[in-house]
């Protein structure tokens, strides 16, 4: 069986396996292919690839003869290519159009992003592995454009106040920013709408605020979910109250298959502090302010607005290492110890994550004779 690696688009900077996962997997009876110049943007060359025992191979070579094809993202099907198995992250809610193709090319793919969120798929979890990343880099990236210090400084040339950050989403992302907030020296305040994320965010020194009467998130596998229209007015007041006094705003609130809610309104952000730096997390799902453009740095009055939903790519090696390991879980799942194909669709991982399904569960070259 041969599993192949492709080169991801020009914007992304990450790649599905590094050399040491590659190694790793190889070492489960598989055959790697990985196409040529597809690990350079995460600093992972050819040569490593090849001193881990893959193979370095045309585009078109890995789609005609590899059984398993690893892309991060939606890669375009030729019209040639039937019967593969595609693994990566390709939010099949928004983008349904994707699914219909594999499915007119009798392909089996699976999306990691729909994995459940449980103790067994921890391993496997990209959404978790890839928003840890997005977390501390939001908070590095808020205090490269603050134009004032982080910390608290005692200087002979006076005294400095740390920095208020206003954290709006305890998920992964939103804790890792407490965190990296914390060590950067910041004052840090945490809205969530699950009173279960108050312990997490206390232990880490942060302050919560609570608004009471939230709908219950417990299975919402980390998301947000809907609140009541009471509910949400009562927590904008109180967002209001505190971003007057906050210096760096990070959002991370998204809830699943659906539009980020909008939590920071543009009457909201022109009390701010000129200087303020907002870095949106949500925005590739419309954003938490009013005024976020996925993708893009606004300007809202003296506040600058950061649309980000792809930090993590801006860590290119940890962000693929991360990843890589969680995929190479996942395929431990499929590939059983003779390094054959073994899917069982029973298995609710398996299920969940699988968007469109071939007639024929396993390709055709990997069929016995």
């Amino acid at each position: 069986m041969i599993v192949g690696v492709l080169k991801e688009p020009l914007f992304e900077s990450r790649v599905s396996m590094l050399a040491a996962e590659a190694a790793a997997l190889k070492k489960s009876g598989v055959d790697i292919w990985v196409e040529h110049g597809a690990g350079l943007k995460a600093f992972c060359n050819d040569e490593e690839y090849a001193a881990g025992g893959a193979e370095t191979k045309s585009r078109a070579e890995i789609f005609e003869k590899a059984d398993i094809l690893l892309c991060f993202h939606y890669p375009g099907i030729p019209a040639s290519v039937k019967e593969k198995i595609f693994i990566g992250v390709y939010q099949p809610l928004y983008y349904p159009e994707h699914v219909e193709e594999w499915a007119k090319h009798d392909c089996t793919v699976f999306s990691l992003d729909m994995l459940p969120r449980t103790t067994r798929a921890q391993t496997m979890d990209v959404l978790s592995s890839q928003a840890n990343i997005a977390g501390y880099k939001a908070a590095v990236l808020a205090a490269s454009l603050y134009p004032r210090y982080f910390p608290m400084m005692m200087t002979a040339a006076g005294s400095f106040a740390p920095v208020k950050v206003l954290i709006l989403g305890a998920g992964v992302a939103g804790l890792q920013a407490v965190a990296t907030s914390k060590r950067l020296g910041a004052v840090v305040e945490v809205f969530d709408s699950r009173p279960v994320a108050k312990e997490d965010v206390l232990s880490l020194g942060a302050k919560f605020v609570e608004v009471e009467g939230a709908a219950d998130a417990s299975k919402a596998g980390g998301y947000a979910v809907d609140q009541s229209q009471d509910f949400q007015l009562r927590q904008k007041q109180k967002i209001a109250e505190s971003i007057k006094k906050a210096d760096v705003v990070i959002t991370t609130a998204q809830i699943f298959g659906k539009k980020a809610p909008i939590l920071v309104t543009e009457e909201m952000i022109k009390t701010m502090r000129p200087g303020a730096v907002i870095i949106d997390l949500a925005a590739a799902t419309g954003g938490n302010t009013e005024v976020t453009k996925n993708n893009e740095t606004v300007a809202c009055g003296n506040v600058t607005i950061v649309g980000n939903s792809s930090l993590a790519a801006s860590l290119p090696s940890d962000a693929s290492k991360a990843y890589g390991k969680n995929v190479l879980s996942f395929l431990k799942l499929i590939i059983g110890k003779e390094g054959t194909l073994d899917i069982n669709y029973d298995d609710d991982i398996i299920s969940r994550t699988c968007i469109a399904k071939a007639e024929r569960p396993v390709p055709s070259s990997l069929i016995p004779n």
